[in-house]
């Protein structure tokens, strides 16, 4: 969070003064057997007496403190009387929630385009760097058996909310997929899983992808036994047995990328010593690894954060889809060990459409009005989000986080653009406050089962038209519902706390951001540790 720092003067002023006096304090005792060697023959003291100065410094800040109260009563009786009735802190009217929203938004949800755009611009150089050392060393070559083992593709892509133009806060943390190549002899045959009748909701929108001879094997005549013994080796190391068939595994080629990224890392770090520090830390099975760059002291560059890359292994399928690992099961109940039908949880992957997303996020901009405010709208909403966690217990707060996370925000705002075509005038900075209410009214609705998330891309309009052409795993994928997998009892209590927190956002505004005089009433509510409440309406 973004700090603003202001002048204290009841701080400042006793700061000074006691500072001064320590000052003169140090002085006469360093100068003490000085001073009385220099004394005058008549013992008059030629220095400046200790008690004086001390005596001229309060007094001093005396005046200072009580500068307003003598200036007051000196002033006539009429003038005093329409200057109290005057006081702008008595009788001017609060400040209305559009005021409120517009100040939070400057002072503690803005991102700076300046530190932005030199965070991603560093960001690219590092990423690239390491990128392009992870496809020298692992450029194909034959290994036992004739096959060939993965390889980085040798570019990077840019997604999440950095790079499309609604993060809040810092600019210290961001996504980047790193696609791979696979071999030239195995061809990937990936199969939604959102038609399993028993499985879990956690993952219906998971995929597993089969590993396949290519058409070229059976037209020439050659013999399967003779492509498999060549992708034996392939196929032992990243691939797991599913109902009798090969699958590529998420969790071993993410522990394949873990492991190439630490070598390549290796390799250009002498490199990177002039500009950065970096270093990576392993995600475990399921969760990618986090590449960590710190400023060097010795850089003087502008704009220099210490960041977060979390760098995702991604597997492409076409027109800028791609699989990567699945996201954990947020709760117990969508466990990996209840995976029906001789399902592994290793083969299961997830699906990112960030370039699809994007265009229609770029198609949506060409089409608003000008001044229109739905990022806006979508940077507040994630800050009322933060504001409604504070105070939770921890498993509390990682559960209204799992719900509301950044993507669900995201996926609201899209699906309420779609259904009106197009920004229109109601969305324009007049309407911030009606705007971000109807958001929270959609968003509760969906908690609540009255409206269904559905997945933008994986959803039943699919939004194809405006993004363009769609693999044909995905036009034949079922739809997928976001909220699907969450308890309705824990999307009862996010929707009550939601509806809560915003009906005190005023209250949260003037407590929590923008300047002081903003600040005109007291805290909310006790900041004690709790978990969901209740009885909120």
């Amino acid at each position: 969070m973004s700090v603003q720092y202001t002048l204290n003067l009841r701080v400042f002023w006793p700061l000074v003064t006691g500072l001064c006096t320590a000052l003169v304090c140090l002085y006469h005792v360093l100068r003490g057997d000085s001073a009385a060697r220099t004394e005058s023959p008549d013992g008059a003291d030629g220095g400046f007496p200790l008690l004086k100065v001390a005596i001229l410094l309060l007094l001093g800040y005396a005046l200072l403190r009580c500068r307003h109260a003598i200036r007051q009563r000196f002033l006539p009786v009429s003038s005093r009387v329409v200057g109290h009735y005057a006081s702008p802190t008595r009788h001017l009217p609060e400040p209305g929630l559009s005021i409120l929203l517009e100040s939070y938004y400057e002072h503690e949800v803005r991102l700076s385009p300046h530190v932005l755009g030199h965070s991603k611009a560093h960001v690219s150089r590092i990423v690239g760097e390491l990128v392009r050392a992870g496809c020298i060393r692992g450029s194909p070559s034959p290994i036992s058996g004739g096959a060939l083992a993965l390889a980085f593709r040798g570019d990077f892509i840019q997604v999440g909310s950095a790079y499309e133009q609604h993060k809040i806060r810092r600019p210290d943390s961001f996504d980047v997929l790193v696609p791979l190549r696979l071999p030239q002899l195995v061809v990937l045959e990936p199969r939604s899983l959102g038609a399993e009748p028993a499985l879990d909701p956690a993952f219906r929108s998971c995929f597993v992808c089969a590993v396949k001879a290519p058409p070229s094997t059976s037209t020439s005549g050659t013999s399967g036994g003779h492509w498999l013994r060549n992708c034996k080796p392939f196929a032992d190391s990243f691939c797991v047995d599913v109902r009798g068939q090969r699958h590529l595994s998420a969790t071993l080629v993410l522990r394949w990328f873990q492991s190439h990224l630490q070598r390549s890392l290796a390799t250009v770090r002498y490199k990177l010593e002039e500009c950065c520090r970096v270093s990576l830390t392993p995600g475990g099975l399921e969760q990618p690894p986090i590449l960590h760059i710190l400023p060097c002291r010795t850089d003087y560059g502008c704009c220099r954060l210490s960041m977060a890359v979390r760098l995702i292994p991604a597997v492409h399928l076409g027109d800028s889809i791609f699989l990567v690992a699945p996201p954990p099961p947020p709760s117990p109940s969508g466990s990996h060990s209840e995976l029906p039908g001789g399902l592994r949880s290793e083969a299961l992957w997830g699906v990112n459409t960030a370039r699809q997303e994007q265009k229609l996020l770029s198609w949506l901009q060409e089409r608003a009005s000008p001044g229109a405010c739905y990022l806006k709208c979508l940077q507040l909403l994630k800050a009322l989000r933060d504001l409604g966690a504070r105070g939770l217990d921890p498993m509390a707060a990682t559960q209204w986080g799992h719900i509301l996370s950044s993507y669900v925000l995201k996926t609201v705002l899209l699906t309420m653009l779609l259904r009106k075509g197009s920004p229109g005038q109601g969305w324009n900075e007049a309407y911030l406050s009606e705007c971000l209410e109807e958001l929270v009214q959609f968003l509760k609705a969906c908690l609540l089962g009255r409206q269904t998330l559905f997945h933008c891309i994986l959803g039943p309009g699919r939004a194809a038209s405006e993004v363009g052409p769609l693999p044909k795993v995905l036009r034949e994928a079922a739809p997928v519902d976001l909220l699907a997998a969450f308890d309705m009892h824990a999307r009862e209590l996010v929707a009550a706390r939601l509806l809560s927190t915003w009906r005190r956002l005023p209250q949260l505004l003037r407590a929590y951001g923008g300047p002081r005089y903003l600040a005109r009433c007291p805290p909310p509510w006790s900041q004690r540790n709790q978990g969901f409440p209740e009885h909120e309406p």
